[in-house]
């Protein structure tokens, strides 16, 4: 999502759609798929390997990549409707919704998608506040030696991070800053690539690698099990990128086909994510073994600067990236209000505030507070479930079978007429069925561990 702003930059609007100017290649494509995908997820694959173990943990990853291009292609073809080369285009995914399943499933999605949004803003609350405590720690520990007593909670780095969005969330054209998508990319690679860098040294100092083909030991069956379940919520959570595939794919150049050139960027995309997510998940699990932590980078201390300057990283990345996710749910009720009460002064009318140096700043009193409000409470359930891997593990199980499988899997049968109980159908039908029941025991794993650690 980081990269969904920096798509409208690539294209000069003419009268109408017919005279947009697309000048998206193949590597542009890629270039934008790897920025979206590798982000906050990465953080938690290390975990994951270590609850799967050393064969099931990357082949579960291999299996979700496979998974990802499947659906990434079914919506490559609902780019353009009714024929998938010459019909009318579908700039984004609800519009493919609209034009192939109808107004009813198209406010499901839109509901989906916010409520993704939501959870998002939460999640990177949570991921914020993380790496705020670990470079206090880090810090602390360099100071006073691996003895000295470092822990600290993350409930006062949340409300630092709230009171950061809640005077960002007021900045006009905040998530529509071209700089925002290029910082965003750009730290989410140092924070990746740092990770990496660090598990491999660490493994090169244990002089061995760590783990085991069962993952990490629990004292009995039916908590292994939950830990599974998680473990797939997390990986769910890590790899789609459905929601903004016909946006990327709306900048591309034709001829070729769109579709065509989305999907060869889609397999090389991926290709490159998953050795890259593999490299980080196995060099982490490898480095740490059954010790691994749910986020990786929170586990090495040295060399303090350069951990810190990871951790940086990541907060630099999300304050923008809870913009990106927050701004469309702002936009949405905002909206909604002006065309609800025209004629309220309080939803409508602007107050210009001058300050010093900066230029004039328009206040609106109904965006202050709704977005206040908005930001607040996001806060406030990332202080009440302060949990980086479950919280990760719901939004991916949530997200991963109705974005990314049953609704590409129903716009393309739409679109290519595909009669029930053929066999393409049941092939597809069946596809769906069994990533539902993986999403849901993601779901349930994840839930289940977010009760335990409350009642804990």
């Amino acid at each position: 999502m980081e990269v969904q702003r920096s798509l409208e930059q690539e294209k000069t609007s003419g009268k109408d759609d017919a005279d947009t100017i697309r000048t998206g290649t193949l590597w542009t494509a890629v270039a934008h798929i790897i920025s979206a995908v590798i982000g906050a997820g990465v953080l938690s694959l290390a975990w994951c390997t270590a609850q799967l173990g050393w064969i099931a943990g990357p082949i579960t990853m291999l299996c979700f990549a496979v998974v990802t291009y499947i659906s990434a292609s079914l919506i490559c073809d609902c780019y353009r409707s009714p024929d998938p080369i010459t019909g009318t285009r579908n700039p984004s995914y609800i519009d493919a919704v609209r034009v192939n399943l109808g107004k009813k499933w198209t406010w499901l999605c839109g509901l989906l998608q916010y409520v993704s949004f939501y959870g998002t803003a939460i999640a990177y609350v949570i991921t914020s506040a993380t790496s705020m405590r670990e470079i206090q720690r880090s810090n602390c520990y360099h100071k006073g030696g691996e003895n000295a007593v470092c822990q600290t909670g993350t409930n006062n780095f949340m409300l630092i991070f709230g009171i950061i969005q809640i005077v960002t969330s007021q900045i006009p054209n905040f998530h529509n800053m071209a700089w925002l998508s290029v910082v965003a990319a750009l730290m989410s690679f140092c924070y990746s690539f740092i990770g990496l860098g660090l598990g491999f040294s660490k493994v090169i100092d244990n002089r061995g690698i760590k783990g085991s083909i069962v993952g990490v030991p629990t004292r009995s069956a039916a908590q292994k099990i939950w830990l599974v379940f998680q473990a797939l919520g997390d990986i769910a959570f890590a790899y789609p990128y459905s929601i903004i595939l016909l946006e990327i794919q709306d900048t591309l150049k034709s001829p070729p086909p769109e579709n065509q050139t989305m999907k060869k960027a889609s397999i090389s995309a991926i290709v490159i994510t998953t050795f890259f997510y593999l490299c980080c998940s196995c060099f982490g699990y490898a480095a740490f073994g059954d010790n691994t932590p749910g986020n990786f980078l929170t586990g090495f201390y040295e060399p303090f600067w350069l951990v810190d300057f990871a951790n940086a990283c990541i907060v630099l990345h999300l304050v923008g990236g809870y913009q990106v996710y927050s701004q469309p749910v702002f936009a949405f009720v905002e909206k909604w209000a002006i065309q609800k009460y025209p004629e309220s002064r309080f939803i409508n009318k602007f107050y210009a505030i001058k300050l010093p140096v900066l230029p004039a700043l328009e206040l609106n009193l109904f965006r202050l507070c709704f977005r206040t409000l908005y930001v607040i409470s996001t806060t406030a359930i990332a202080m009440a479930f302060p949990y980086f891997n479950l919280v990760l593990g719901i939004l991916g199980a949530l997200n991963f079978w109705p974005m990314t499988i049953y609704f590409p899997v129903e716009m393309y049968i739409v679109q290519r007429k595909i009669g029930a109980w053929t066999r393409k159908w049941i092939l597809l039908e069946g596809f769906s069925m069994v990533c539902l029941i993986v999403s849901l025991l993601g779901l349930i794993g994840s839930i289940e561990g977010i009760v335990s650690a409350k009642l804990a």
